[in-house]
């Protein structure tokens, strides 16, 4: 993980898009994938779904290995996969799998309409997935009173953090995670908050995805 410090970018949810070209339609599907086996399985799945397409053109790019594939499936070589793919070389966005698939509509988009389409397809569809980045988090529970519930969430989300557990009881137990040096602001902003009755507890280390940031 040292290797990974600053993290890097992928996409946030799985996601698709659509919009039509002289008359042929572009149907864009996007996902978050670890391995070769799960980005073929999508592809598989689309070719599956889309059976009657004239295209499902393809790429995916894994940070493990910096592996990249893609396919034109069809099309004119160079004018589909590979703008695809560029899209998120651009944008060093990787663990991603995307397929773009068309339906023809009767009118030749020429190679450079061709480029641009695909390359809108990608495009758009990580723009409905967003991005996210995959860094180190720390993982922390405190348990604080009911009277301090509101001010303490303000104080985690200033700190960069996500609730990830809420527990109420005697006592309500939240369970957080927090980027690098989060847990370490949380805790100066909740001893003042508290006249240093609430301590952070450190739980683990974990490589995660963050929040939703836009593309």
């Amino acid at each position: 993980m040292s290797g990974e410090k600053n993290g890097y970018l992928v996409p946030y949810e799985t996601a698709e898009s659509e919009f039509t070209e002289k008359k042929s339609r572009f149907i864009s599907h996007i996902w978050r994938v670890e391995r070769e086996e799960e980005a073929r399985g999508h592809i598989e799945e689309m070719r599956k779904k889309y059976y009657d397409a004239r295209h499902n053109c393809w790429c995916y790019l894994l940070r493990s290995g910096g592996t990249l594939r893609y396919s034109d499936d069809g099309e004119p070589q160079g004018t589909a996969g590979q703008p695809m793919l560029n899209v998120f070389q651009r944008r060093e966005v990787w663990n991603v799998c995307c397929v773009v698939t068309r339906y023809f509509g009767g009118v030749l988009l020429g190679a450079g309409g061709l480029t641009r389409a695909y390359t809108r397809g990608a495009s758009d569809a990580l723009a409905a997935a967003g991005l996210s980045r995959m860094c180190l988090w720390e993982k922390a529970r405190v348990c604080i009173p009911y009277a301090l519930f509101e001010q303490t969430k303000l104080l985690a989300a200033a700190a960069g953090g996500m609730i990830e557990d809420t527990e109420y009881g005697a006592e309500i137990t939240l369970r957080l995670c927090l980027p690098q040096g989060g847990r370490t602001q949380l805790q100066e902003k909740l001893t003042e908050l508290s006249a240093g009755s609430l301590t952070l507890e450190p739980l683990e280390e974990v490589f995660r995805p963050g929040p939703r940031e836009a593309v």
